[in-house]
């Protein structure tokens, strides 16, 4: 293991800082382990049943709030931010994703979701981090997480000044915004912790009253199971018919609440290339997308985030914005392409399907 006692750890922690802005990270902070004011908190969220089906959310209780029972021996956190915006994202980019919610017939992926999968691209550069880090220390213990594990991320990235927590229960940092990726390293080094931010929303209740769904129920409280993120991704069966029509044209993900957000006018673009958005899945009309086979999906969402939710989810998900679609307008192409899919889907894709085509009878939603 590492001599902590011949190490200085603050000149360590700005070699760090230095080594992870040349690894494409906007931002390195420090927190300790004692997460014990989160726990009321978890346990509550927990309660409501606000996780959904997240099964594993339960199963992890408070291994979540305690890092150092997850990782024995972690005695400090380096978390880490890394902004996401695609590196073309112009100026007054909130208005021009706004614009697409607007056309029933465009599909709107969120915009984390544009390019490569992130637990793939930070991982990798955590782990480098890691490695020059066992370079000037020798080795040392430590875990790397990018939303892979029981981690309490927004409250250790809050801790370490990296942010603060939005009422969205995104972290939202001042100058940006909350278009950013969090990732930690768990180490077992006494590292000197940052300070934390102080919040910054004041009454600001933006965020609140755009949610399509009304999933954020008070400030700084989601429920998971009106999220559109959690229905589109997380949640692998049916979605509730209720909350169909609120999705609209979002096929996977809802970018909403940071949209309306003030602080993402100072958002910035990412540094690295992984991010660009894929034309495949930028701008493409529902149809487009509706024609893709299995191999299809499977060809553009080579190394995407959108390729863990699988062929059956996608089409799901599609299978509702062309509804939502032919309640906005009517469309005979639509209606022939979900006609046409209807009786080889499986059972949840033609649950779906027969609802989209059930919406042709429907008035025009508010």
């Amino acid at each position: 293991m590492h001599q902590s006692k011949v190490v200085d750890h603050a000149a360590l922690l700005d070699d760090i800082r230095q080594w992870a802005h040349e690894l494409g990270f906007s931002q390195i902070g420090v927190s300790g382990v004692d997460l014990r004011e989160a726990e009321p908190g978890l346990l509550a969220w927990l309660a409501a049943g606000f996780h959904g089906s997240m099964d594993y959310m339960a199963a992890h209780g408070l291994k979540r709030a305690r890092p150092a029972e997850l990782v024995p021996g972690t005695v400090s956190v380096i978390t880490a931010r890394m902004d996401y915006l695609p590196r073309g994202t112009p100026s007054g980019w909130q208005a021009v994703e706004l614009a697409r919610l607007q056309r029933p017939g465009e599909a709107v992926v969120s915009i984390y979701a544009r390019g490569r999968d992130y637990h793939k691209v930070l991982r990798q550069r955590l782990q480098k981090l890691a490695d020059r880090i066992a370079g000037r220390l020798g080795p040392f213990g430590h875990r790397v997480f990018t939303d892979s594990a029981p981690v309490l991320e927004v409250e250790l990235a809050s801790r370490s000044g990296l942010g603060w927590r939005g009422k969205h229960t995104l972290a939202l940092h001042r100058e940006a915004g909350s278009m950013f990726f969090l990732g930690e390293i768990y180490v077992d080094l006494a590292l000197p912790a940052s300070a934390a931010t102080t919040a910054h929303c004041g009454s600001c209740t933006a965020c609140l009253q755009a949610c399509p769904t009304q999933a954020i129920v008070a400030p700084y409280r989601l429920d998971a199971r009106r999220c559109i993120s959690y229905l589109t991704i997380e949640h692998d069966g049916p979605i509730p018919p209720e909350l169909r029509p609120l999705i609209g044209n979002r096929i996977y993900g809802c970018d909403d609440c940071q949209l309306a957000c003030p602080w993402n006018k100072y958002a910035q673009v990412a540094t690295l290339p992984d991010f660009d958005a894929r034309p495949a899945l930028t701008g493409r009309s529902l149809l487009e997308l509706w024609a893709w086979s299995e191999a299809d999906f499977l060809r553009h969402t080579e190394g995407s985030a959108i390729r863990r939710i699988g062929w059956r989810r996608w089409r799901r998900n599609l299978a509702v914005a062309l509804g939502n679609a032919l309640r906005h307008e009517p469309s005979a192409a639509i209606v022939q392409a979900l006609q046409a899919a209807r009786d080889d889907a499986d059972a949840l894709v033609r649950e779906h399907v027969e609802w989209a085509l059930a919406q042709r009878a429907q008035p025009q939603a508010s």
